[in-house]
């Protein structure tokens, strides 16, 4: 296969992200691999598709800094390529981060993806079910039984309301936020303090307020969901359960929560059971499933990360596995 792997930009990748890791195994099981930011690409006046690509010397890497560095180092070969040459278009990059660090690109993934399908490429995740899923709206469209109760709203009176009836903690959170950050948990009595916090999330645009699910307080566990199925090698899923630090509600990575290996029970396989008819209609290949319980916090459909850490906490590396089932769907998609 011709695979090429749409990034926010190729300089700021980094060795441990799950693209270099895909990008690596594919490459070791000789597939052609191009790595292309999305300043790169160019639409031509008579309507192609190029891209500035950049390649790794084909050998068998057994370290994904070794190979980035070969992508875009002194030995990475940088050529201009035809899009719609490309059998697979994975796009990996995220519209949440380019918002905030290259608000042009925000949008250019979905519509080089659109482009691209159009000439015939296989494009991963579709790129028209990315575009319902923009924000966490989206888990909104799936069933009331995998998801906690939801108000969506920009009204500190509504979410006052909210509150008052749900006689538990709440959670309030930007509607298209990422990180963990702007999160706040608001506790029974507590009602004083919203708008402080509504107005903090607000400047951003709407809030989200969840009910609070008590089993976050121990870490919630992420699931890979390959094809519509959990993903599993060898008896072991690609999850890791995330641990909050103890002065913080979150347990989100990057906001200092820890890693450990994940239980993965048979109400999360029924959530996703409840979901596979949606993300297969949205066409979504590869997703991360956040889960609190059985219930699911968030899904994530752009660039979601975190094979490393499954392979870390499983022993096994699930990432070959996603190579070969690209591989599958790409000769249903040519019949």
């Amino acid at each position: 296969m011709h695979i090429g792997f749409l990034v926010s930009a190729v300089e700021t990748e980094r060795p441990k992200n799950t693209t270099i890791r895909l990008a690596m195994q594919a490459s070791n099981l000789g597939h052609t691999v191009w790595l292309i930011g999305l300043g790169d690409v160019t639409r031509t006046t008579g309507g192609s598709l190029l891209a500035r690509a950049h390649g790794a010397p084909p050998r068998t890497y057994r370290d994904s800094g070794v190979f980035l560095e070969a992508l875009r180092g002194r030995s990475a070969i940088i050529q201009t390529i035809a899009v719609d040459q490309l059998d697979v278009l994975m796009l990996r990059s995220n519209p949440a981060d380019d918002a905030r660090n290259q608000p042009w690109a925000q949008m250019m993934g979905i519509m080089f993806g659109r482009l691209a399908a159009e000439k015939g490429v296989l494009v991963l995740n579709n790129p028209d079910g990315l575009s319902h899923a923009m924000n966490k709206v989206y888990l909104e469209s799936f069933p009331e039984e995998v998801r906690p109760r939801t108000l969506i709203t920009r009204d500190r009176q509504a979410i006052k309301q909210f509150a008052k009836q749900e006689a538990a903690p709440i959670i309030l959170k930007p509607l298209s936020g990422y990180g963990g950050q702007n999160v706040f948990i608001v506790q029974p009595g507590e009602q004083a303090n919203i708008n402080q916090m509504v107005e903090a999330i607000s400047r951003d645009g709407y809030v989200i307020a969840q009910e609070y699910l008590p089993e976050a307080a121990h870490g919630d566990v992420r699931l890979f969901v390959l094809d519509g199925q959990p993903l599993c090698v060898k008896g072991h899923y690609a999850a890791f359960q995330r641990i909050r630090p103890e002065d913080d509600i979150r347990n989100n990575v990057r906001a200092g929560g820890r890693i450990e290996k994940a239980e993965i029970t048979a109400a999360m396989l029924h959530t996703v059971d409840l979901m596979r008819p949606r993300l297969e209609a949205d066409g979504m290949f590869l997703v991360g499933v956040d889960f609190a319980g059985s219930k699911v916090l968030e899904i994530n459909v752009f660039s979601p990360g975190g094979l490393g850490s499954a392979k870390q906490v499983e022993g096994v590396s699930f990432t070959k596995t996603v190579i070969t089932r690209m591989a599958k769907r790409l000769a249903n998609h040519r019949t």
